[in-house]
């Protein structure tokens, strides 16, 4: 699948501009852990289209999410972005089977934690350290709606150094920072 069609998917079901950015991130941050745990002749495209469809249908069928885009993408061929997909539901309790099954899980709802620390910071993102958000991930009141135990699960699954799998998604989500709003309101 290219990623126009992929875009053109999200944007007929998705209408929230703060869900299409977080799919965008979660999509720049897809690419940039296919690079590091992908391995070689991985399709880096897959998994940024992954990342960016892989909350298409929470608008749509909040309850039912993602069966209709994991359903889409079956249709499509696309079994294993569909995996993928299905598999950053955990109560699916769907098997972890490639990498791209575990990154999703490791870097959805923690790009959406490092998302809301740059949010409180003068300068968005540009100075955000790991050990701020590793501090952030242990208040649970502190965006609340972000599942720790999924961050926790999918690092675990990839078995990578949970500081630097942050780091990892810090740096990427930096590298187009203002694309997203996240350089803060400095002038």
């Amino acid at each position: 699948m290219d990623r126009q069609t992929a875009w053109e998917k999200l944007n007929e079901w998705v209408k929230s501009p703060k869900l299409v950015r977080h799919n965008q991130i979660v999509e720049l941050c897809m690419r940039a852990a296919c690079v590091k745990y992908g391995g070689e002749g991985v399709d880096i495209d897959a998994w940024g289209i992954a990342g960016l469809l892989h909350d298409a249908d929470w608008e749509v069928h909040p309850e039912e999410h993602p069966k209709y885009i994991v359903a889409w993408l079956e249709e499509r061929s696309e079994k294993e972005i569909a995996h993928a997909i299905a598999c950053h539901n955990t109560a699916w309790k769907m098997s972890y089977d490639a990498p791209m099954d575990k990154a999703l899980l490791a870097v959805d709802e923690l790009s959406g934690l490092i998302t809301a620390c740059a949010a409180l910071r003068p300068d968005g993102i540009m100075s955000l350290e790991t050990k701020s958000v590793m501090k952030k991930m242990k208040e649970p009141k502190f965006a609340a709606n972000v599942s720790r135990d999924d961050i926790k699960m999918g690092v675990d699954l990839l078995a990578v150094d949970f500081e630097s799998h942050v780091q990892l998604l810090i740096d990427a989500i930096r590298a187009r920072a203002s694309e997203f709003g996240l350089i803060g309101n400095l002038n």
